[in-house]
């Protein structure tokens, strides 16, 4: 079984060396362990860096794409190259290395088919109470939309199966973490948390620059995976409550007219109107958003076949190649 860990990086030069060193060199239950470095632009000689470590693999991105890119183009690279697992960590130094095997065991085993490593961000006293506070309510978002408790989901250390990273389509700029949950949720993966330990880091994060923005980012990302996951369930949602709203002006009016006061009070059946037709205008985007949803789902079952067949005639192409270098050296 092969074992590829991912790192992606910005400009992580002053980091990686401790990154890749902390790394285990054997795991239980896995035969073959590789280094993959995504340099996502980086402008201070990190793949470089990485090359000279000796890592087994580095993909670069000609210019800074995001975090969201990074991961999917690791998880692009580590298929290509034959990963049965994928353990995806950071290359600030935040996460251990030392934790790997324990995300990987679940997986080894065959009790789930992703990881996450849970840092407890709720009880964290090095956070503030404000981002303690945000974590517990995309903790509630999160669960509601996944149907059970997920304690850390935008925990990026995370051990990730051959047949997840397969159906996996980052869409999302901003972060993967919460999308590719949800998906693997979706399709009826297992999922399982493990307890790991974290490290400070002292320098600010590159994800975002300040707490408003990574509230705008973090909520205009949850936002759209509520509808893309969930549309007909929220859209209906409110366009009940909308109807409800609107009868109470309707009723209060028919209330006057039945007792012949009803001079003065058309604006209560026009508000009333108007909130009515507005949810049936919310239910209409809310079925329609159900049938995209669904055609997104028909798209993505036939992108991961031409992904599967790419990734098995990349392997082959490999397999040949390593044939002929041995036959010519032979």
């Amino acid at each position: 079984m092969k074992l590829i860990i991912q790192i992606p990086c910005l400009n992580e030069r002053e980091t990686l060396r401790n990154v890749l060193e902390g790394l285990p060199k054997s795991v239980p239950g896995i035969d073959v362990i590789e280094t993959l470095v995504i340099d996502d632009g980086s402008t201070d000689g990190t793949a470089m860096l990485a090359a000279d470590l000796h890592v087994d693999h580095v993909v670069r991105h000609k210019q800074n794409r995001g975090l969201a890119a990074a991961f999917a183009t690791g998880l692009d690279s580590c298929l290509r190259r034959g990963a049965d697992i994928i353990v995806n960590i950071d290359g600030d130094g935040q996460y251990s290395g030392s934790d790997i095997p324990n995300l990987v065991k679940p997986i080894v085993i065959g009790d789930a088919d992703i990881v996450v490593g849970d840092r407890a961000p709720e009880t964290n006293r090095r956070q503030s109470r404000t981002k303690r506070f945000l974590y517990r309510i995309g903790r509630f978002a999160v669960g509601y939309l996944c149907g059970r408790d997920m304690p850390d989901p935008v925990s990026g250390f995370r051990a990730i199966s051959r047949q997840v990273a397969l159906r996996t389509h980052i869409v999302t700029g901003f972060s993967y973490t919460i999308e590719s949950l949800l998906q693997a949720v979706s399709k009826g993966f297992a999922v399982q948390f493990v307890p790991i330990q974290t490290n400070v880091v002292n320098r600010p994060s590159r994800l975002f620059r300040s707490l408003p923005q990574f509230l705008w980012y973090s909520g205009t990302t949850l936002l759209r995976v509520f509808f893309m996951f969930r549309p007909l369930s929220i859209l209906l949602s409110l366009s009940g409550l909308l109807f409800l709203v609107g009868v109470i002006p309707i009723v209060r009016f028919l209330i006057f007219w039945a007792v012949g006061d009803d001079d003065g009070h058309i604006q209560s059946l026009v508000l009333g109107g108007v909130l009515t037709v507005l949810s049936s205008v919310v239910a209409i985007a809310g079925l329609l958003g159900d049938l995209i949803a669904t055609n997104r789902q028909l798209l993505e079952s036939s992108l991961e076949r031409i992904k599967e067949l790419e990734v098995k005639h990349s392997l082959q192409t490999a397999m040949e190649t390593i044939e002929h270098e041995t036959q010519f050296q032979a």
